[in-house]
């Protein structure tokens, strides 16, 4: 980020934008590209256009024999996590002949299960942006966590600066897990805090308050397992002689 040579941001705080541009006074932000109550693909699309234009610009001066410039772009949280304009301008970068490399980040569900105290190996984990969980009904393991991403924002196409919570959207899904958990089960509402001396939110509640419970467009949606099914007793054996004869 320091010897780019164009630096690209999106970030949800002016703390991390200052420190961007410390790093770099040639930093930009992307924050830009959206639209109040447009749809956030508009946005996505601007901002794919501007990071590509270095290299589309160096490309044509030299011929497409220049040496290309060195473009950075920094995300919120994990590029490669529901950040569409890191994914589509890699894609588009790399369709184009350019070098691209991106680099893993801490994502919102690593937080999750630092802040919660959770193992997602055990007994598993099942992740879905919530949206799509509930517009494309799937079979799943009920006996492993659920971790839904932006379930504060099921069905929100357009952008809006504001943090209010689609009260619509959360009514459906907790309709749609109320055919899957009882009532009472509990899940957990979380929300990390981008700055790292400040505390996570997390609200333990059961899912029959999931609908009007205080939430945000970014609240992920941590649903806890049902007990697991009974070990396969014939494989347990198996693996025992196994171990056993070696």
């Amino acid at each position: 980020m320091e010897r780019a040579d164009c630096l690209f941001y999106l970030v949800t705080d002016p703390a991390t934008s200052g420190w961007l541009r410390s790093l770099n006074p040639r930093a930009r932000s992307l924050h830009d590209c959206y639209r109040e109550g447009e749809d956030g693909t508009l946005a996505a699309g601007r901002m794919v256009a501007r990071m590509l234009a270095p290299l589309r610009a160096a490309a044509t001066a030299a011929g497409g024999e220049g040496t290309e410039p060195a473009v950075c772009a920094a995300f919120y949280g994990h590029p490669a996590v529901l950040v569409h304009p890191a994914r589509l301008a890699a894609e588009q970068a790399r369709a184009e002949g350019f070098a691209v490399h991106m680099l893993p980040a801490i994502s919102c569900e690593d937080c999750l299960f630092a802040d919660l105290g959770v193992d997602p190996a055990v007994p598993g984990r099942v992740l879905c942006d919530a949206t799509d969980f509930l517009l494309r009904p799937r079979r799943f393991d009920t006996s492993a966590a659920l971790v839904l991403l932006q379930a504060g924002a099921v069905g929100v196409r357009r952008f809006h600066s504001g943090r209010e919570p689609s009260r619509a959207g959360l009514r459906l899904l907790a309709e749609a897990l109320g055919q899957q958990y009882p009532a009472d089960h509990p899940v957990v509402l979380y929300e990390i805090d981008p700055l790292p001396p400040f505390d996570p939110r997390i609200l333990r509640l059961p899912l029959a308050e999931l609908a009007e419970a205080p939430a945000s467009v970014v609240t992920t949606l941590y649903v806890t397992p049902l007990p697991p099914p009974a070990p396969d007793v014939e494989r347990r054996l198996r693996l025992q002689a196994s171990a056993t004869a070696g």
